[in-house]
């Protein structure tokens, strides 16, 4: 999720108060995650208490006053803590405060791994590739007339005991429609684990699947040139027939057959 102007601001300051209260503590992040993600449901349900959790004519004080009440014995300190910040600054738009919020909930359950947080970054990634290659498990997901509670026991049972309790946690999350799909929401969380460890993630297309060797010397050449870390998500396509298609956030190095082979139809037709 990207802020602008006051927004960005607040969050960056929020990033900071979130990585203090969680800094070391597995399980206060986990729960911090789930705090946070309940928030900020809350703030999109009461468009009231959003509307004067970001009015800019109250004291901040008065604002916090007023959330603390309405939050206490609710959630755990670190949560709180965040929350208390997040009413006292200002927002450029009312609705980025619960989307801050929820975007902090993410950052938590990724502090919750710990060192697995590339393990919950794969798992996330076959997770999405999962639901969007398996039409009936994706339309249960996103079918308005199913509860979520049945949705919720349907991604238990597919999870439990083959993930890490942060991809349920966030695999459950997803369900909350904030994002425009299920593997929309999987994908960006996937962004956020990887960026809260400074990396970034290449989805590679190739026609089979890449040895060890491979696969690190293309993690290597692509970590250099984009001075960070990267983690890589190998997806084998029979179309790409050849060669290797690369995508990196904005960035697409496509070298595969299928895609000279379009540029010489170009060349020609031109």
């Amino acid at each position: 999720m990207s802020f602008r102007g006051a927004s960005a601001e607040a969050y960056a300051s929020l990033r900071s108060v979130l990585d203090e209260q969680v800094r070391g503590d597995a399980e206060a992040a986990g729960r911090a995650g789930d705090d946070l993600f309940a928030v900020a449901q809350l703030m999109r349900r009461e468009a009231s208490l959003r509307r004067v959790a970001t009015d800019v004519s109250l004291p901040a004080s008065a604002k916090q006053g007023l959330v603390r009440q309405i939050l206490a014995g609710r959630v755990a300190a670190q949560a709180a803590a965040v929350v208390d910040v997040a009413v006292a600054h200002r927002w450029t738009g009312t609705r980025d405060l619960p989307e801050a919020l929820e975007t902090l909930g993410e950052v938590a359950v990724v502090r919750s791994t710990g060192s697995d947080s590339g393990r919950l970054a794969d798992e996330l990634f076959v997770l999405a590739q999962t639901v969007n290659d398996a039409p009936g498990l994706r339309d249960a997901l996103s079918d308005p007339s199913r509860s979520t509670g049945d949705k919720v026991a349907l991604l238990q049972r597919l999870l439990s005991g083959r993930a890490l309790p942060a991809t349920l946690t966030l695999a459950t999350q997803a369900l909350a429609g904030t994002y425009r799909t299920v593997t929309v929401a999987l994908a960006t969380y996937q962004q956020v684990a990887a960026e809260v460890h400074g990396e970034k993630v290449a989805t590679v297309k190739v026609a089979r699947p890449l040895s060890d060797a491979d696969r690190q010397r293309l993690t290597d050449a692509l970590s250099r040139q984009y001075d960070r870390e990267i983690h890589l998500n190998v997806v084998v396509d029979p179309d790409v027939i050849g060669g290797i298609r690369v995508e990196i956030g904005d960035d697409v190095i496509d070298g595969t057959v299928v895609s000279r082979l379009d540029d010489a139809r170009r060349k020609l037709a031109g």
